[in-house]
């Protein structure tokens, strides 16, 4: 068989990635001549975290069966960053009034709003890595026509990146709605090609709630609002997702959730994330980042991974996705919100 990745990647030391940490010489070469049915490979897997040395995490998968073929170096990395041993099972929880939320600490001025978004890819269908062109378009189509015939609070709008008329767009932008193209750790995976083909988003008339198609993941399903009621928001998910999940079949597994193109999303697929003034994170930041490790989660720039922080404000969402239940990703994004916000007011305004 022959084999185009026949070396054993070369990695900087500068390189602190969890690919770099967990990839052997003995792994790789048990793995470099496997293929899955869509013919995804090792190679194509790992050429994101090769090419961009600076990865912290650096594989995506091409395909449900990317899980399973390449287990040995999936399974150690999915360890590592979520914690979850192969036995365990994933479980589901929607139910918001399981959520241990007291409103009142969430109607700090700081707040500005809030949002819970999730991954979804379609039974059937290779992900967006590898997916072609053709199989693209019929993920749209099958999608937004979907989309389209929502009713109630969910009824709304879909557009086409390939062909949105120059005041939608501007709409788009202005709500901070429209997606751009993946970054070099997306373009290196093969998430960027085509583009914007068969891409597209839909919201509703309130713009709650937002549907992408055909970005890092075929669908990215959000529920958003001003302010800091985290529960509506999660309330107005749960009863999107249950008509959704009605009319398409989502890739689910037992162990690892639901699947999607990079792991650190497997499992719930979810990341609920406020927006959030915090006047002295810059200058006190290892104080803060000891609270997000305390609590789980993630701080960012409100422009999304890798970027930096504008007039103070920030992105904290919920770090842990597989092994936790929906309803567990939020509560610690919530505990983790109020413990920044009393660390902020305790060093004064």
């Amino acid at each position: 068989m022959e084999v185009k990745m026949n070396k054993f990647p070369v990695f900087t030391k500068a390189s602190n990635s969890l690919l770099k940490e967990s990839l052997t010489q003995e792994i790789f070469e048990k793995l470099k001549i496997l293929k899955t049915k869509n013919r995804f490979t090792l190679e194509k897997a790992i050429k994101s975290g090769v090419e961009n040395q600076d990865s912290s995490i650096g594989i995506y998968a091409g395909d449900e069966e990317t899980y399973s073929v390449f287990s040995p170096l999936l399974d150690e990395i999915i360890l590592k960053y979520h914690g979850f041993e192969k036995s365990g099972k994933h479980i589901r929880n929607f139910e918001a009034n399981d959520l241990e939320i007291l409103d009142v600490e969430m109607t700090s001025e700081r707040i500005i709003s809030s949002r819970i978004r999730v991954g979804r890819n379609l039974k059937g269908f290779p992900l967006g890595t590898i997916i072609s062109k053709k199989d693209r378009e019929k993920v749209e189509v099958k999608i937004s026509k979907v989309l389209k015939k929502l009713e109630g609070e969910f009824k709304g709008n879909y557009y086409s990146l390939n062909n949105i008329t120059e005041e939608a767009k501007e709409m788009l932008i202005n709500d901070h709605f429209l997606f751009k193209e993946g970054d070099r750790f997306l373009k290196s995976a093969g998430l960027n090609r085509e583009w914007p083909d068969n891409r597209g988003i839909f919201h509703n008339k309130d713009k709650t709630f937002l549907v992408w198609i055909n970005e890092e993941d075929q669908l990215r399903i959000i529920s958003m609002q001003k302010g800091g009621n985290i529960k509506e928001v999660f309330s107005r998910l749960a009863r999107a997702l249950k008509i959704l999940e009605e009319k398409l079949e989502f890739i689910f597994d037992d162990h690892l959730g639901y699947i999607t193109s990079c792991p650190t999303n497997l499992g719930t697929a979810m990341r609920a994330s406020v927006h959030i003034k915090l006047y002295h994170l810059k200058e006190k930041k290892l104080e803060f980042e000891k609270i997000a490790d305390k609590y789980n989660v993630q701080i960012r720039g409100i422009n999304g991974e890798h970027s930096e922080s504008n007039e103070k404000i920030y992105d904290i969402s919920n770090k842990r996705r597989l092994g936790i239940t929906e309803v567990q990703g939020v509560q610690d994004m919530y505990d983790g919100v109020v413990a920044m916000i009393k660390k902020d007011e305790e060093l004064g305004d």
